[in-house]
């Protein structure tokens, strides 16, 4: 089938089934643009959890469509790729968790969003990168704080807030991959270029940007700012959002490669074959569900 073809079809069958259509930032052009809502993980969570649609697609990755599935228990959630995982959500476990708070009684456990179920069920909070800062200021001044998975966002936290933080050893092997020097180098070939960052970048990389922003704070900052060129340091993706927005503007990639895999994983033909077929339907334990729903929405309740 062709792409208009395939784009028919899904288009079709999202009536049918009275689908709603939710992509992240980073997936590809042509699935953005069939998708009812694009953004960031804050507000694919929002979108979630007051949709009125009977079933969700989730253009993005498994722990995205978990948390879906968590706020909106009574919808049918399809992730249209089911192996589009997050390599940071897999740097911590459960069990893990579990036996850290026990070594460590009385910390606040604050989790990322890019977690799984069973993390979140572990947790007191959840926070996005568009309001961890928030998240964190909203909790007691004397209350010893654990943060989970990303130690890049921890410690852009602990940067902004002045807050000590224990910090979980997990990253994202994307954004963790950009160096100082790569940076440099752009900023070297683009010296007009204002630098803004996602805070899952390295410490040293966080340190040489304008702004450091969650997604939909990098597009935010772009359609405000009077600058008219940009070196953007978060996925490849992103590009597609930034352009379609602000067509009178350059954007350079602060490095090369700067792609996620599982972000890609899903095309218009798995999509059409995920409505056609109802597959991939994502399911969580209910006590594992009402224990996360506790956290996310302690997370949704707390503006960036």
């Amino acid at each position: 089938m062709t792409s208009q073809d395939l784009a028919a079809l899904i288009e079709r069958r999202k009536r049918d089934l009275n689908a709603v259509i939710l992509a992240h930032f980073y997936q590809p052009p042509e699935i953005q643009d069939l998708a009812d809502f694009v953004g960031d993980s804050l507000q694919l969570a929002i979108q979630a959890a007051n949709t009125d649609a009977d079933v969700i697609v989730f253009c993005g990755v498994h722990f995205m469509a978990e948390s879906a599935k968590i706020l909106n228990p009574g919808k049918m959630v399809l992730l249209p790729y089911l192996q589009a995982g997050c390599p940071m959500a897999d740097m911590v476990t459960a069990e893990e968790l579990r036996k850290w708070k026990k070594e460590h009684p009385g910390y606040a456990v604050v989790t990322y969003v890019n977690s799984s179920a069973e993390v979140k069920a572990e947790s007191d909070v959840c926070c996005t990168s568009a309001n961890a800062l928030n998240v964190v200021r909203s909790l007691p001044a004397d209350q010893p704080v654990l943060f989970v998975p990303d130690r890049n966002l921890g410690a852009w936290i602990m940067n902004q807030t002045g807050r000590e933080m224990e910090l979980w050893p997990g990253y994202c092997p994307v954004h963790n991959q950009l160096t100082a020097g790569e940076v440099k180098e752009q900023i070297r070939r683009y010296p007009e270029a204002v630098v803004v960052v996602h805070p899952e970048v390295p410490p040293e990389v966080a340190a040489l940007a304008e702004a450091v922003r969650s997604t939909a704070g990098i597009l935010k900052y772009v359609q405000e700012s009077p600058a008219r060129e940009f070196i953007i340091g978060t996925e490849e993706g992103f590009l597609h959002t930034l352009k379609k927005h602000c067509p009178d503007k350059v954007f350079h990639l602060a490095r090369t490669e700067f792609l996620c895999e599982d972000m890609k994983k899903i095309n218009l033909e798995i999509l059409a074959q995920a409505l056609e077929r109802q597959e991939h339907q994502i399911e969580v334990p209910e006590d594992i569900r009402q224990r996360a729903e506790q956290a996310l929405k302690r997370m949704l309740a707390i503006a960036p």
